[in-house]
């Protein structure tokens, strides 16, 4: 007996102040200076955004260069390893690495293993007057410390960029850890958006007035002022690391 495919089904979802993105759906994107990967274009302002965030798969002979105009990037490394030239030094990647690159910067990632998968989160970069751009900042998540979010030792949260810390950064990127159970403790609804990707686990997204169940390898945007709200389910954290815009003045009136 034939077995019945049923292409037409996914939990993929795009409203106009939300969106779950399950990766069953994606079709490679091509970007010029960027060879021998497969880009998938997760977030962008088609949808309505005001960043971009890149899942990018690098072959071993996968190549990317280009230079950073008016949006600086944050590449996070999610599987596998490579190198980066900036400045004229280069630096390994591994599993947990990541670079932030400012505007103005060239850029060569290359001797990548075999499916390197790397994340980006995009954004314009917004100048704020007696603050300097950003230095390129590399580190590993490892090096970072979790830090009790709301005062609940099974929420945990690590910094990647200096965050409030330095007024220079317009954007910030945390690892948020849920051990299994936890959850936010209220529904937050602010001026802030933000993009993720599930780096472990699963649990419940609340995102407006819909419930979603959410799983390692989903993707999530969220617009400004969308009712947000997470729960952590099963017996392993859940984990997640989220783009957010932050530090300007948040109206131009």
């Amino acid at each position: 007996m034939n077995k019945i495919k049923l292409t037409s089904l996914s939990r993929s979802v795009v409203e106009s102040d939300h969106a779950v993105i399950t990766g069953d759906g994606f079709v490679n994107s091509k970007v010029p200076g960027w060879d021998n990967c497969e880009v998938n274009v997760v977030i962008n302002e088609a949808m309505g955004a005001n960043f971009c965030q890149l899942l990018i798969t690098l072959k071993d002979t996968g190549k990317l260069e280009g230079k950073t105009k008016d949006s600086q990037i944050f590449f996070y490394v999610l599987e596998g390893e490579c190198d980066v030239k900036v400045d004229n030094q280069k630096n390994k990647l591994e599993k947990g690495s990541y670079i932030y690159l400012p505007i103005g910067k060239e850029y060569l990632f290359s001797n990548a293993k075999e499916g390197t998968k790397l994340l980006t989160f995009h954004k314009v970069y917004e100048p704020l007057e007696g603050y300097s751009v950003p230095d390129v900042m590399i580190n590993n998540a490892s090096n970072i410390n979790q830090n009790i979010y709301c005062e609940d030792p099974n929420l945990l949260m690590q910094n990647l960029l200096p965050d409030q810390d330095n007024l220079s950064f317009d954007m910030a990127v945390n690892i948020f850890t849920y051990n299994p159970g936890a959850n936010l403790p209220f529904v937050e609804t602010h001026i802030m958006e933000h993009g993720l990707i599930y780096l472990e686990g699963q649990g419940i997204y609340r995102l407006a007035d819909k419930w979603y169940p959410i799983k390692k390898g989903d993707s999530i945007w969220m617009a400004p002022y969308c009712p947000q709200w997470f729960g952590a389910l099963g017996t392993e954290p859940a984990v997640y690391i989220y783009y957010k815009n932050i530090n300007r003045f948040p109206t131009t009136i």
